[in-house]
């Protein structure tokens, strides 16, 4: 389509890509001195097959994380992808607000500005649904998944198909 708008789809790492949890895991993520980092002995449980997967999705991929550029430098060698924007997100300061919506919320939305969007993480709740249904003027998937697991090949076969109807 001349003109279309492309989808955006926001990428979280802990959870989502590098799974935590579950046998043989760390119940949470590390100090981020030593999570985020090459030598995380975690990073064997990312799966380096989902990197073709991504970029195959014909939408723009960016980094929605904590690891803000650590994820270009960490990540994305992992899974063969080149450097990807980063979501200017606030600073981390603990996973949900008062108001039960993630401290990523406000701004993927507001970084989205009305595109078709995919948020991907371990943490979408009812308040975030809710939110962007009420704030975002375009279409949204906001898809979670299990930590322990993160995302698979299913998920992103999923995701691609709700991607293909814009």
């Amino acid at each position: 389509m001349i003109g279309a708008v492309r989808t955006v789809l926001f990428l979280d790492v802990d959870g989502t890509l590098l799974p935590f949890g579950g046998a043989g895991m760390p119940a949470v993520p590390e100090a981020p001195e030593v999570w985020t980092t090459a030598s995380n002995p975690h990073l064997a449980r990312v799966d380096r097959a989902l990197g073709p997967l991504l970029s195959g999705l014909g939408c723009d991929l960016v980094w929605a994380t904590a690891w803000m550029d650590g994820a270009n430098e960490v990540i994305g060698p992992l899974l063969g992808l080149p450097p990807l924007p980063v979501a200017d997100l606030p600073a981390y300061a603990g996973g949900q607000g008062d108001d039960r919506l993630q401290w990523k919320t406000r701004a993927l939305v507001r970084i989205a500005d009305g595109r078709p969007f995919v948020w991907v993480d371990d943490v979408i709740g009812d308040a975030d649904r809710e939110f962007v249904a009420a704030e975002h003027d375009g279409e949204a998937l906001l898809y979670r998944v299990p930590s322990e697991v993160g995302v698979t090949a299913p998920d992103l076969a999923v995701i691609a198909e709700w991607i293909g109807r814009f």
